[in-house]
């Protein structure tokens, strides 16, 4: 495994956070660590899965850094558990399995984001940034219900309801859908996607939108007519049935 790289002239961010890092290898999670806490953010490490889901509990992070392979619970069972405990806060896997399948698998089990190892450091402190980020910017905006034909969103609780029915979903479908709320009837790019929800390109992972997508549509669309819509070759737009506009 490569050595992952030091944060370098990292400076600390002005909002911090907390980071909970969870790695059962001990050079690994101390780098993590380190990487972190120069940056600015509070951060704690913990070795097995069981002590993290009580972690999210009583240290209440902003942010978990999650290993897949764990010593008691894969990273896929904690983060279902989590998720499970009604908990939305932002998880980032880190593991050594790099198949497309496996990212698919953490992304669906409520994941917000998917890096393999070996990593550099400075790009594990760029998505921790940019996720941290969106999370902030989101929970600050200024309305708080969106309302658009049955479907509504309160960015403050971060709860979607469609004809009345509470509709459960990640952080990042959270984040997704949202933006495509405030753009209803305007068809929206692939890449602009890409920037305004994760903040960084994603040229390694192209269905990874589709995938969110995907995600969104199976919850969603059970309750009623479809809202998001394919634009081929371009992206995709929200748009309310016809009937309800």
């Amino acid at each position: 495994m490569r050595t992952p790289e030091p944060a370098g002239g990292a400076v600390a961010d002005e909002n911090g956070g907390r980071v909970l890092v969870v790695d059962d290898d001990d050079f690994i999670a101390d780098a993590v660590l380190m990487a972190m806490r120069h940056a600015g953010y509070e951060a704690i490490k913990i070795d097995n899965g069981r002590a993290a889901i009580d972690a999210v509990g009583h240290f209440q992070p902003d942010i978990v850094i999650l290993d897949v392979m764990l010593p008691d619970l894969d990273g896929i069972e904690v983060c279902g558990e989590i998720r499970a405990s009604g908990s939305d806060v932002p998880i980032l896997f880190l593991s050594a399995r790099d198949g497309t399948e496996d990212t698919i698998q953490g992304l669906s089990a409520g994941g917000d984001d998917y890096l393999t190892k070996p990593f550099a450091v400075a790009e594990l402190l760029a998505r921790v940034r940019a996720i941290l980020r969106r999370t902030a910017d989101l929970r600050r905006h200024t309305k708080s219900r969106l309302s658009c034909g049955d479907v509504e969103i309160d960015t403050q609780t971060r709860e979607v309801r469609r004809g009345g029915t509470l509709v459960g979903l990640t952080s990042t479908e959270f984040d997704l859908f949202r933006y495509l709320m405030v753009n209803i009837g305007r068809v929206l790019t692939k890449g602009e996607l890409l920037e305004a929800v994760w903040s960084y390109d994603f040229g390694g992972n192209p269905n990874l939108l589709e995938t969110y997508v995907s995600y969104l549509r199976r919850k969603l669309d059970p309750l009623g007519p479809p809202l998001i819509h394919t634009v081929r070759g371009v992206g995709y737009m929200l748009r309310l049935p016809e009937k309800t506009l």
